[in-house]
């Protein structure tokens, strides 16, 4: 069981820190004028996003279940509640940035003249900038509840 939790927490650590990169790598792209290559490229970027959170969420939901400390651990303790809140706010606040990738890309695609409105960059930038202050929530509230807060 010890050879479980370890193996289940390293996964679940390289792929926080992946999305952590992920949503680094949006910030940065978002910056300036958008062309077609940098469009397709966010698409990409944003494909592996959701695919990581998932892996997240079913890695971690393992975790819960086989790992050392035991369900009832994560389930009574409001730490463990407030980090899964902050993840589903994460992801939440994905869904405009993905849903406006995916349309800008399809604009681009038909037409070779498209370039992202103004305002809607803007919007965006302010999503992907939230979902990045959210996210950094996340690991204050895994060092506490690993040190036992919230129970």
């Amino acid at each position: 069981m010890d050879t479980t939790d370890l193996v289940l927490a390293i996964i679940h650590h390289l792929l926080v820190f992946s999305l952590a990169g992920i949503i680094g790598a949006e910030f940065v792209l978002i910056r300036g004028d958008l062309p077609a290559a940098t469009l397709r490229r966010l698409v990409g970027i944003d494909r592996h996003y959701g695919i990581i959170a998932m892996l997240i969420i079913i890695v971690g939901v393992s975790r819960v279940i086989y790992g050392l400390k035991g369900w009832e651990f994560y389930v009574y303790n409001w730490v463990f509640w407030a980090k899964m809140a902050a993840f589903a706010i994460v992801g939440l606040l994905s869904n405009i940035p993905t849903v406006r990738f995916i349309s800008w890309n399809r604009q681009a695609v038909g037409n070779s003249a498209f370039a992202v409105p103004a305002a809607e960059l803007a919007s965006v930038k302010t999503y992907v900038r939230a979902e990045a202050f959210v996210f950094l929530t996340i690991p204050v509230f895994a060092a506490a509840m690993a040190r036992g807060y919230g129970y």
